[in-house]
């Protein structure tokens, strides 16, 4: 009982809209499919009656007639609805483009991998590791350390110069129980 009011309340294009979707096999669909499908219809009758006025404008006519409506519909196939290349075209394409063998495969079967050291899961890791800097200046003395420097002076004169260090140490495999 609620279909046949809700299709007398229908207006008249969201008959022709559901009765083109039934004709065409669509049997289930949500609400709005009408509505948006009413929506593109009135945008692009809308379109192409605004083109052909143009058109129509241009040619110095004061209304709108058959032949302006035909060259409005004409130039949107042409401009917007682009035609795929005739078959005989795509088929000289692909032989031109079939005449270059692909390159041979290096790798055995499988999927081919790259490098070890190209790969996250490689076992060699690199840290970076800071070194602090001495917070107080060297001091030097004349004395015998002058001459003489402590192993610790050393490091600190390589500390300024190369401030961080890299270490480099393979990890162990786990082995399993």
């Amino acid at each position: 009982m609620a279909d046949k009011y809700e299709e007398l309340t229908m207006p008249r294009d969201a008959t022709i809209v559901k009765s083109l979707l039934k004709s065409m096999g669509v049997e289930d669909y949500e609400p709005h499919v009408i509505h948006k499908f009413l929506e593109l219809w009135y945008r692009y009758a809308v379109d192409m009656l605004t083109d052909a006025q143009v058109y129509s404008e241009h040619a110095g006519k004061s209304a709108i007639d058959c032949d302006d409506v035909k060259l409005a519909i004409q130039s949107k196939l042409d401009f917007c609805f682009l035609q795929p290349p005739p078959r005989e075209v795509l088929l000289e394409l692909a032989q031109n483009r079939n005449k270059i063998p692909l390159p041979k495969t290096i790798a055995g079967p499988g999927i081919p991998l790259p490098p070890d050291q190209d790969t996250l899961i490689s076992p060699n890791y690199m840290f970076a590791i800071p070194n602090k800097r001495p917070t107080e200046p060297i001091e030097e003395t004349e004395d015998e350390e002058a001459t003489i420097p402590n192993p610790s002076q050393e490091e600190n004169i390589d500390m300024q110069q190369n401030p961080h260090q890299r270490v480099s140490f393979p990890l162990p495999k786990c082995q399993k129980d």
